[in-house]
């Protein structure tokens, strides 16, 4: 680490680059950062020098990023938020906290989980604002990072499957807030619905997944290949809805979370048909890193999905 380097990096500048990159505005920028907008162009000829790039260009609209600033842009949230926690006072208060949580979510997170907290979470804590990612392989690098406060996907719940699929490094704490079991979907003129609804049946049709973790591999396979059987997967997709808008013009099924097979079946007319073999649930988890385990702030987050998530068991 270069720390002679390092020390030679005004921080004002890279909140005011941040701001810049947001606003793309150089009057907007002053009037957030309560400067002149003197102040701000001299600053970012201080940012130009210090990245050796012009960053942006003038258009009659505003600014326009280089790709030099476009690739600074995420990493300046990541430091900036990891600034903003240092400076987090130990109390938390939720009536007067601006804290912004990163959390990264499953899909089917946003259908079941966040209509049951989101509601009282602003109402308790007006000011606070979320910052939403996908749930994705670099999520636990992440958390371990503190780039991310909170992680909530689906989790085997037996450890010998969850080897399998989803396996939290050892500093990485969890909590289970809900089970769900795996139904299928297919539109609702499927020819399979003219036979009877059995596992033979089900391996004979084409299959559309979805990549959960970087794994194109679920449970269901694992458990299908202990069998000595396998689904034909025609496609594989990177989220839940688009699996859904498959079945509706396709032969294909879709195996997923009951809650949001159901709903998807509501709004796409579809057709919902319960898995024809014996399937453990799976269960809904919060991760975090245990280094925030005593966060105050965080800790009031759980508490509050924990608490509004509980009538669903």
């Amino acid at each position: 680490m270069n720390i002679e380097k390092l020390a030679r990096i005004d921080l004002n500048l890279l909140v005011c680059l941040k701001v810049l990159l947001e606003e793309l505005n150089v009057t907007r920028t002053a009037h957030r950062l309560c400067l002149t907008q003197s102040a701000v162009s001299k600053s970012l000829a201080k940012l130009r020098i210090q990245f050796d790039d012009p960053l942006f260009s003038r258009h009659a609209h505003g600014l326009s990023p280089t790709p030099k600033a476009l690739y600074l842009r995420p990493k300046l949230d990541v430091l900036i938020n990891q600034l903003e926690q240092l400076t987090q006072p130990e109390l938390f208060d939720p009536a007067t906290s601006s804290i912004r949580f990163q959390i990264a979510a499953v899909e089917s997170i946003y259908s079941l989980i966040l209509p049951r907290f989101l509601p009282e979470l602003f109402n308790q804590a007006p000011k606070v604002t979320l910052s939403t990612h996908a749930w994705s392989e670099q999520t636990f690098t992440q958390l371990q990072r503190g780039e991310l406060d909170l992680g909530m996907t689906g989790k085997d719940i037996d450890i010998n499957d969850a080897k399998l699929t989803l396996l939290p490094p050892s500093d990485i704490c969890e909590q289970e807030i809900y089970q769900d079991i795996q139904m299928c979907l297919l539109r609702s003129n499927h020819p399979i619905l003219k036979a009877p609804w059995t596992l033979e049946h089900y391996l004979s049709a084409r299959h559309v997944q979805v990549r959960c973790d970087g794994n194109d591999r679920w449970l269901l396979d694992y458990r299908l290949a202990d069998l000595g059987k396998e689904r034909d997967i025609a496609i594989t997709v990177p989220d839940f809805n688009s699996a859904a808008s498959l079945c509706c013009y396709t032969d294909f099924i879709f195996t997923g979370p009951s809650h949001f097979v159901h709903l998807a079946a509501k709004q796409l007319a579809l057709t919902v048909l319960p898995l024809p073999m014996p399937f453990p649930p799976m269960a809904y988890t919060l991760f975090w890193h245990k280094d925030r385990e005593n966060d105050p702030a965080l800790a009031w987050l759980r508490e509050m999905i924990q608490d509004k998530t509980s009538p669903l068991r």
